[in-house]
């Protein structure tokens, strides 16, 4: 008797500016499809008409056209609106041109404005430096060693997002319903976190989110994310720390 597969056919990760990216790790369209039903029935607000890029990078095969547009289909009667293909082969380019569907990155390398709905902080400015040999690149942007944070000393207003680049970010006031606050590093927020928090937005994972006052709608650190319906009903209310340990969430109490 073969056992019970728990592991979930597609894993969901919050890229920037509400683009999702569902890695599909197994293709069964109907399970695919159920699991994204069950999110947008516990949080409708976060994913009920959200764009999402669908990315084929974690199967061995890549799907045919017919059943690339089951998917997208499936995934569109369970509420969710698939937008675009993640880039990949060759292959993946040739069966976004017969989907009609254009390529985008997994996640953008920063975030950009969007009609000034985007508070974006500039990082900053880096130090002159000799000459060197040329390195490879970070995959990852991180915060430098000695770089301040960004602080905001008002609140942030529901409808308003914020966003620290390639830094901390903290927070004095209250993080209001239907507020976002993102940045690089970590977030501190020393009043009520009643909005959505994103740390490690382009994928540092060491980063975490400190609150005082935990009420959250979504969290998410390097694009791992819980939302409200799934946080322990104990720590509502509390002052927390969330950390991403071994590929999961992990809220725990700080008083």
């Amino acid at each position: 008797m073969s056992l019970p597969n728990y592991e979930p056919a597609g894993e969901l990760k919050i890229g920037q500016v509400g683009i999702a990216n569902l890695k599909i790790r197994t293709l069964d369209i109907a399970a695919l499809a159920e699991e994204m039903r069950q999110r947008v029935s516990r949080a409708p607000k976060m994913f009920e008409r959200a764009a999402v890029i669908l990315d084929f990078g974690g199967l061995t095969q890549l799907p045919s056209a017919v059943q690339a547009r089951e998917l997208v289909e499936a995934l569109r009667g369970a509420g969710a609106l698939p937008v675009g293909l993640a880039y990949g082969s060759s292959e993946n380019d040739a069966l976004a041109v017969e989907l009609g569907l254009p390529l985008l990155a997994k996640f953008r390398a920063q975030y950009e404005r969007a009609g000034g709905e985007v508070d974006i902080a500039p990082p900053p400015a880096a130090k002159p430096a000799a000459a060197e040999k040329p390195q490879k690149a970070a995959p990852v942007a991180a915060p430098s060693a000695g770089e301040p944070g960004l602080m905001q000393v008002a609140s942030v207003r529901s409808g308003q997002q914020l966003y620290a680049e390639q830094r901390d970010l903290t927070v004095v006031g209250t993080v209001g319903a239907g507020a976002e606050v993102i940045a690089d590093g970590s977030i501190h927020i020393y009043g009520a976190l009643r909005g959505r928090a994103l740390a490690g937005a382009q994928g540092m994972e060491n980063a975490r989110i400190f609150c005082r006052d935990f009420h959250a709608e979504l969290v998410a650190i390097a694009g791992t994310y819980m939302v409200a319906d799934d946080f322990p009903r104990e720590l509502i209310g509390r002052a927390v720390q969330i950390r991403l340990e071994k590929g999961k969430l992990d809220i725990a109490a700080l008083d």
